[in-house]
């Protein structure tokens, strides 16, 4: 299961934001009048311009956490070359804490540095591990590529549409997709299915709604 924490929170969220913001671009921009043609064109620029910017956000962000779990690494790195005794005294002391009696603690922690001295203490005092480590380049591949999907999902239900039936076909089609995302990411997760399902569909249906009055607002202005 730990495995698919980086990739499963970049699709999730990169899903997510697909659906929600364009579909409240397409209602907001459909509630001020505008015609098929003006209304494809916004949610294709969001689509665009989501994508891009989702990838950038996850990549700055995931790389920022890897250059941290760099660094940590580096100065353990040094520690365990200046002082290893220390090092193994410290390592002992964290399988104390965690409930071994301080022989069977101190044997442990003298094995796992024999055999990888910086993985144990990556693991076990850092919280680093190879199944979690920051991967800023899928992150930023599978946050576009989830928006990308989850965007055009509105951008579809907009095309078909008629231009009277618009708002709620987009919006009733965006909620359907909310929830199926919720329903999925709660399932791979292991996390409750009706929590996960209302959170997105809540948030998702507040999004649209205020973008529908604001471009009631400013369509009524113009």
């Amino acid at each position: 299961m730990i495995h698919r924490i980086g990739w499963l929170r970049a699709a999730v969220l990169g899903a997510n934001d697909g659906i929600v913001s364009t579909a409240s671009l397409v209602i907001g921009v459909s509630t001020a009048a505008a015609g098929r043609s003006a209304v494809l064109i916004a949610g294709v620029a969001g689509l665009v311009a989501g994508a891009m910017s989702m990838a950038a956000g996850e990549y700055v962000s995931v790389s920022s956490q890897a250059d941290t779990e760099a660094a940590d690494l580096g100065r353990e790195r040094r520690e365990l070359a200046e002082d290893p005794e220390g090092e193994l005294d410290e390592l002992a002391g964290i399988y104390v804490e965690r409930g071994l009696d301080p022989d069977l603690a101190g044997q442990v922690a003298e094995q796992l540095m024999a055999h990888d001295a910086l993985a144990a203490h990556a693991r076990d005092e850092l919280g680093i591990s190879e199944a979690i480590t920051a991967r800023p380049v899928q992150a930023a591949l599978t946050s576009a590529a989830t928006f990308a999907v989850g965007a055009a999902l509105p951008l579809v239900a907009a095309a078909v549409a008629s231009d009277a039936g618009r708002v709620w076909i987009v919006a009733a089609a965006s909620l359907v997709a909310l929830a199926l995302l919720g329903v999925a990411g709660a399932r791979v997760g292991g996390a409750p299915v009706g929590r996960a399902t209302t959170r997105v569909m809540f948030w998702g249906a507040l999004a649209m709604a205020v973008t529908a009055l604001i471009g009631k607002a400013f369509g009524a202005v113009v």
